[in-house]
């Protein structure tokens, strides 16, 4: 079947979140301070990792690498979202609104992987301490890293692309901000269930193994850090992970009532707003909650920070 017999539809319609002008104007003046925040906070850590010589270590290396993904993951939504909100037309293209579909998953599929070589390494860390210097070596690190952004991307082309050669023969109005993929088989003239299962079968792969994983380690880095006779050590093994866990629930929970759970029973409005938070809400959180719970990630930041005030003054 060629392209121009598959579908009709030549753009979509994002009716993004209802208002008057009023409404429009504060939700854009809104989303463009947290993006331009999400950018300087996950652009400060880059420039903390990539110049700090005591952050060049595998933890931090992941660290940067997760931030400069935050820094993708939050441009392939928001950008469209403030030129929706305000544009009267509301309207994305075709292929405009696959390319931000498959960016939107890809991203998010290497972010879960992130989050699991972060609790990998952090595992190694703690558990095996003797052994972490050999284990975890710039070599690893990098090809764990390489993973993570090679199936994050090489996981989708092929089912976004079947998906994209359904017959979409109107309406075009999808009830969202993003092209996602609820939205988009609801608005096919006919049904797709091997394509639609092949999708989420894929997309719950990735979810509940990432998770599964995170949740195994932590179990048993949680049995080793409670045998450290000191209150002290504790104390320092905790805080190393708990921005990583704090990061994992907000990112996971939200995703999991979106995608895992049936979304029924969730209103159109609700599941926007859960849409916001993990793809919006989190990249801008993130880099505050790694600086705020990181002695060295702060010193860092403040060298970086003065670096860049003192450079200005001269």
């Amino acid at each position: 079947m060629n392209r121009s017999a598959t579908h009709i539809v030549t753009e979509f319609v994002l009716l993004g979140f209802p208002g008057c002008w009023e409404i429009q104007i504060f939700l854009f003046s809104l989303v463009l301070v947290v993006y331009a925040l999400a950018l300087l906070g996950n652009g400060a850590i880059i420039c903390a990792v990539r110049w700090e010589p005591q952050l060049h270590t595998p933890m931090y290396f992941l660290l940067g690498n997760f931030a400069f993904l935050e820094i993708w993951y939050v441009s392939s939504t928001v950008p469209n979202m403030l030129i929706n909100i305000l544009s009267k037309t509301k309207a994305i293209s075709f292929s405009g609104c696959f390319l931000q579909f498959y960016f939107f998953f890809s991203l998010g599929t290497a972010e879960c992987l992130f989050l699991a070589v972060m609790a990998y390494d952090r595992y190694l860390a703690i558990c095996h301490p003797l052994h972490y210097p050999t284990i975890m070596t710039a070599k690893l690190c990098g090809m764990l890293v390489s993973l993570c952004w090679l199936i994050g991307f090489l996981g989708y082309p092929i089912p976004i692309f079947f998906i994209s050669q359904l017959p979409f023969c109107g309406p075009n109005i999808i009830d969202h901000f993003l092209c996602d993929m609820d939205p988009l088989m609801a608005l096919s003239c006919a049904p797709a269930p091997i394509t639609e299962l092949i999708f989420y079968t894929q997309s719950s792969l990735v979810l509940f193994s990432t998770i599964l994983y995170i949740l195994r380690s932590y179990t048993v880095l949680l049995k080793v850090v409670l045998q450290v006779p000191s209150a002290a050590g504790r104390r320092k093994a905790f805080s190393t992970c708990g921005s990583h866990l704090a990061v994992v629930s907000l990112f996971y929970g939200t995703v999991m009532v979106m995608y895992v759970s049936p979304t029924y029973g969730i209103s159109t409005l609700m599941q926007k707003i859960l849409t916001l938070v993990y793809s919006v809400m989190t990249p801008l959180l993130n880099p505050l909650i790694y600086s705020l719970r990181n002695k060295d990630m702060k010193l860092a930041l403040k060298n970086v920070l003065f670096g860049m005030r003192h450079s200005q003054n001269l």
